[in-house]
């Protein structure tokens, strides 16, 4: 029986109790756990124990689009999502409270509701509760098991509340493995139905590997509930399968890396400069209990992100060994046990330090630590924030915008923010300096940074400094800043769809921006393609664990096209060109090149790419490109044939054959409004470039290996007047038909038979020379068309005809 419209509405009320309940103590929402389904490729095991995976955020468009035949279904799918977390985690965990808690709103929630039909309060037949009972019964009377593993098992730690990222899945089951971590999850979304922290030190015990769960008939209960599978964890983009990101380097390569990064010199930590001089016990107290206390929109603590690190310093790389928390420091300072406002503001640039290494970039984890360490050092900067509570529209950032929603610093007609970045550097009401100092860090000329981000904390903006000044304005007196050139992330431009990347790469823009040094997140690397595929950069500019960036191409967001970069000397400040001493590198043994990954866009995964600033654009067939000499776009010329992708050849761009197919799926596409982008709507003639003989750039970028024929060659070749480009013929040219002759308008030959009729009436003309020779045609000799090749043979055969 389909649902009904009614069935449906009360549905979507039982979906909307349950994302609006609350703990007991507070605001947390017990669904915020529950919303999107685990990371399969950091939690395989779950995938393993858990026969059918099951999130609020996948049952609740599966309802807003139809998906479910029946009404018993979704609440199935419903129920599903709580018994398996409290069939994964641990008895009296957070998350398993949580779930039971969400189980008995569900039930009652739907019993209020008569038009919805009655359901049982068991666990279903595709509940892992079921599953793993039929499979110890077939195991028992198979025998004892052929293989084993252990977990470990006992009493967990505490857990905090609304988690947004949190430690290894590790469950107790009795007949189910499960691998045990104290590493939190590094996925963008919350896991669904995860996730328990585990003592190392607790004592183990062995049980049979279960094997995939995919029950055979005789398996089965005698119920129907069983063969409904109405709605797939992966459908309309919502499970968490998908595309490859990228492929792994392989094993000689990756080797040399590592051999080449263990034997560098190591960071000492932080230096003695920059940090905070005067701050009562009091006021310390205060800023650790905004730290603490800070919650997002939806009441959720961003703290989290900091309280879950072990105490333990064990990530390597830090320039510290100590144990180190968000705990200790608070008892620290309710115990007044630091000596000065320095040591506590070191601990605390230490923390942060470790929350972003411990987290795995542009996640959401990352991006509260970030935003976090933003927040802190607003607070402790000379001009503090008001509150609390503290609350910012920008994430706590300077700037009102970021990369790829800035508006182009040489589009007057381009979308984006104004008013945020420029195309060079201002000297207006500054004083420039050699250096400045922020929180232990040095920062200079032709140094990279991490900046605050106010679109997206979790990926801060990258830049290189060209400037480091501090003001003269009457209102910021002495406030020191620098003046940044952004680079783009792929993410943050409009590429086609076809298009690879290197990993960690970057895209230098015209955008300079000032940034005030609460700004700064962390010191970076960014290395251009010539150097980073030979070595590794010298200290001080880089140290092992660093961010590290390369850069091949520049990006023009006003016409949003890519040109590689020919001069490097361009990209950078001029007092360090050509110098020697600028990011010298460590040379590995051969060349070593960088994995490469497909469009950010193309990927499918738990949370949505819709929210980032670029997307996936289909590019015309004579799309404008930028003069690498000339990066502000004053110039135009025509794309010449290249690579779709950062590879030795050139960039072959996307083409209308290339383009035209897009996978569906939660990306954003760009359709070229500006007439000077499209292809002249005039031009019929086929494409017959060597690229479209090839069956199309996607297959030449991707299967082919491309080479450019030498000048001696190419000049024997015809070209296309329009793009320049080479043309292929696959036979040789074809009989055409003979150009018809000039033909003359009415208005023309009426002035000529005017004319020779006066002529010829004796009419005097002024004009003693005839323009065109009309009336002497001695004086202009007649040109005839040579007759073609079938012409001749045709004369010849007749003649030949003729003659017989």
């Amino acid at each position: 029986m389909p649902v009904t419209p009614a069935q449906k509405s009360a549905v979507e009320e039982v979906i909307s109790a349950l994302l609006a309940a609350h703990a007991p103590r507070g605001k947390r929402l017990l669904c915020s756990m529950f919303m999107d389904l685990v990371d399969r490729k950091e939690w395989p095991e779950y995938y393993e124990i858990i026969p059918e995976p099951r999130c609020l955020n996948n049952i609740r468009d599966g309802v807003e689009k139809g998906r479910y035949r029946e009404a018993s279904d979704v609440y199935t799918d419903l129920s599903l999502v709580f018994w398996n977390a409290i069939f994964y985690n641990e008895t009296g965990s957070q998350i398993v409270n949580d779930a039971e808690s969400l189980k008995k709103v569900l039930e009652a929630e739907w019993k209020k509701r008569a038009v919805l039909p009655t359901v049982r309060a068991s666990p279903p037949p595709s509940s892992p509760q079921k599953v793993h009972v039929v499979l110890v019964e077939n195991a028992k009377r198979a025998g004892p098991p052929s293989s084993s593993i252990k977990v470990a098992t006992g009493p967990t730690t505490a857990f905090t509340p609304a988690a947004t990222s949190l430690a290894a899945p590790t469950p107790i089951l009795p007949s189910a493995p499960a691998a045990t971590s104290t590493r939190p999850s590094a996925t963008p979304a919350i896991p669904s139905a995860a996730i328990t922290r585990v003592n190392s030190t607790q004592p183990s015990f062995s049980y049979s590997k279960p094997v995939p769960i995919q029950l055979s008939t005789t398996q089965r209960m005698p119920t129907p509930d069983m063969d409904v599978d109405i709605m797939s964890t992966d459908a309309e983009g919502g499970g968490d399968d998908g595309p490859s990101i990228g492929t792994e380097r392989d094993p000689e390569s990756e080797a040399i890396v590592k051999q080449l990064e263990k034997g560098l010199p190591r960071w000492s930590g932080f230096g003695d400069r920059g940090w905070m001089e005067e701050a009562t016990p009091d006021r310390l107290i205060e800023i650790v209990h905004a730290i603490k206390s800070h919650k997002d929109v939806i009441g959720n603590r961003l703290s989290v992100a900091l309280e879950s690190l072990s105490e333990e310093t064990t990530i390597p790389h830090l320039g510290f060994t100590t144990p180190l928390s968000l705990k200790l420091i608070d008892n620290k300072v309710r115990s007044k046990n630091y000596t000065s406002a320095k040591e506590f503001d070191v601990d605390m640039a230490r923390l942060f330090l470790k929350g972003r290494r411990w987290y795995d970039p542009a996640t959401e984890s990352y991006g509260h630590v970030l935003l976090l360490q933003r927040l802190y050092q607003s607070l402790t900067s000379e001009h503090p924030l008001p509150g609390p509570p503290y609350l910012s529209s920008t994430n706590f950032a300077s700037l009102r915008a970021g990369p790829g929603t800035a508006k182009p610093v040489h589009g007057p007609d381009a979308e984006g923010v104004p008013g945020v970045t420029s195309h060079r550097v201002s000297t207006k009401d500054r004083t420039f300096v050699d250096e400045v100092h922020y929180k232990g860090w040095s920062v200079k000329l032709a140094d990279w940074l991490h900046l605050s981000n106010p679109d997206d904390p979790s990926r801060p903006i990258i830049g290189q400094v060209f400037r480091c000044w501090v003001s003269d304005e009457p209102m910021k007196k002495g406030q020191a800043g620098v003046t940044v050139s952004w680079y783009f992330r792929p993410e943050q431009t409009f590429h086609p769809s076809n298009r690879k990347f290197w990993e960690g790469e970057v895209f230098k823009t015209s955008h300079f921006a000032d940034h005030p040094l609460e700004d700064i997140i962390e010191k970076i690397a960014c290395q251009f393609t010539a150097r980073h595929i030979r070595g590794r950069p010298r200290p001080p500019y880089w140290y092992p664990g660093f961010p590290l960036y390369v850069c091949d191409s520049r990006y023009n967001d006003r016409d949003r096209v890519f040109v590689r970069i020919k001069n490097w000397n361009s990209c950078v400040p001029e007092e360090v060109r050509k110098s020697e001493e600028f990011m010298p590198i460590y040379p590995f043994e051969t060349t070593v090149f960088p994995i490469r990954l497909p469009s950010p866009f193309l990927t499918k995964g738990p949370k949505s790419n819709a929210k980032l600033p670029g997307g996936v654009v289909q590019v015309s067939e004579q799309q404008p490109s930028v003069d690498p000499d000339d990066p502000y776009g004053t110039k135009k010329r025509v794309r010449r044939t290249g690579d779709a992708g950062p590879n030795k050849g050139l960039y072959l761009g996307g083409t209308a054959q290339s383009t035209s197919t897009l996978p569906a799926g939660g990306y954003n596409t760009y359709q070229p409004t500006n007439p000077s982008y499209q292809p002249n709507p005039q031009r019929s003639r086929p494409d017959r470039s060597i690229v479209t003989a090839a069956s199309g750039s996607a297959v030449v970028s991707s299967n082919i290996e491309v080479e450019k024929l030498p000048p001696e060659t190419t000049k024997h070749f015809d070209r296309d007047p329009e793009t320049n480009e080479l043309l292929w013929f696959a036979a040789p040219p074809l009989n055409m038909a003979r150009a018809p002759k000039a033909k003359h308008s009415l208005e023309y030959l009426h002035f000529v038979a005017t004319k020779r009729k006066r002529q010829g009436t004796g009419g005097h003309d002024d004009e003693e020379m005839d323009l065109d020779d009309v009336g002497n045609p001695a004086k202009r000799p007649h040109t005839t068309v040579p007759p073609t090749v079938t012409e001749m043979m045709r004369k010849v055969f007749l003649d030949m005809s003729a003659g017989t």
